[in-house]
């Protein structure tokens, strides 16, 4: 398995749990334990290691022209400071991978993929694709995911965090825009404000030799204020709380981006990309699944894969389900048929038990608004039967 540049950092810290999360030796959790960090990252602020995201560059006179092809939505301008989150589709319109697009020049892209997909995608972006059948010019691709280094850094107190080691004004660096060169604790990196938690905060990307002294600069920092290490339990109940897609769960070569509830990254007044024709016909005759929130009725957790049925008829799965630690309630996402997508409650297999769960609105937690509670689960819910 690979260890990230930071491994030395926490793998002997007290209760670090480290896990095999594809290919790469990662921590789940550390003494303080998931919910703990969860909640750290909602109150104060958290730091993890993300090391394991894929890092791809895209470099000469056809890498704008080659990134635009390859998103579903449209790239922000040259030199505008600005990063997108995007969609990676086939040409039948299922998600090869959701990324992260910057945009350094009109020559230069960074993007982040997800680490479970990072061959898949070199394989893609070098061919054969439509684009290299077609005869056209590839522009320079490199992998630097294993000579740089990424963390996020989340959570309320982050800004005022990294600030205090940045020799950068960060307080007007607006949310999906990024530095491309700046300093934190004397160290060259470049800084989005962007994250995967539902919450304030940024990423940092520097070169591999400079991460162990950026993790402890950052949490030197950041201790008085509640910053501590987390990993990646954390990391998944926070963006499951905060209704965001997982690829291999929300998103997969068989699931497009419109079924998904991701129609507003879909841009097809852009020009042509890959998967625009299937997209297309997904808009115009619509999608035949759609992606909903459930909160359980009955003591029970959801897990991925669990069926959905209504009325006796399965219609679904389950996607990703479990606890929202900030929210206090169990969740659920689930795929279902739309024609079966707008009813007040559903029942979930598990272990063999049909559990009643009712319909409630995504994202379960939104920051600045507290948690959703609006139309949730209010068809019979049961008193005392909250698990």
């Amino acid at each position: 398995m690979n260890q990230t540049p930071l491994h030395e950092c926490y793998a002997h810290l007290p209760g670090a749990r480290i896990v095999d999360f594809a290919g790469w030796r990662l921590p789940l959790h550390f003494d303080r334990g998931i919910v703990a960090e969860h909640h750290a990252v909602r109150r104060a602020a958290g730091l993890f290691d993300v090391s394991h995201m894929g890092r791809i560059r895209v470099r000469g006179p056809h890498a704008a022209a080659y990134v635009d092809w390859l998103a579903t939505n449209s790239l922000p301008g040259a030199d505008s400071g600005r990063c997108r989150y995007s969609l990676l589709c086939a040409g039948d319109g299922g998600c090869i991978d959701d990324i992260v697009a910057c945009r350094l020049g009109e020559r230069s892209f960074d993007l982040v993929v997800n680490a479970a997909n990072r061959a898949r995608v070199l394989e893609w972006f070098a061919g054969p694709n439509p684009w290299t059948r077609s005869g056209r010019a590839l522009p320079e691709i490199e992998d630097a995911t294993l000579r740089t280094a990424q963390l996020a850094l989340q959570g309320p107190a982050s800004l005022e965090i990294l600030a205090a080691r940045c020799d950068a004004d960060l307080a007007g660096l607006g949310k999906y825009h990024f530095l491309p060169e700046t300093r934190i604790a004397g160290i060259p990196a470049l800084v989005s404000r962007t994250g995967y938690t539902g919450e304030d905060g940024f990423e940092l990307f520097v070169d591999a030799p400079d991460a162990p002294a950026l993790w402890g600069a950052l949490l030197e920092a950041g201790a008085p204020l509640g910053l501590i290490p987390c990993g990646l339990g954390a990391r998944d109940t926070l963006r499951f709380e905060a209704g965001m897609p997982l690829y291999g769960q929300e998103l997969g070569p068989d699931i497009n981006p419109l079924e998904a509830g991701l129609g507003r990254f879909v841009d097809l007044d852009k020009g042509d990309f890959s998967g625009r024709g299937a997209l297309e016909a997904v808009a115009r005759d619509g999608a035949a699944r759609k992606r909903i929130g459930l909160e359980m009725i009955d003591a029970a957790v959801a897990r991925t894969l669990h069926a959905v049925r209504l009325g006796g008829d399965e219609i679904g799965r389950v996607t990703s389900g479990g606890k929202c630690p900030t929210v206090g309630i169990f969740g659920a996402m689930a795929l279902v048929r739309r024609d079966a997508s707008e009813e007040p409650e559903y029942e979930i297999d598990i272990r063999g038990r049909w559990k009643r769960a009712g319909a409630r609105p995504l994202p379960f937690y939104r920051r600045g608004t507290g948690p959703r509670t609006d139309g949730a689960a209010v068809s019979t819910r049961g008193k005392g039967q909250r698990p």
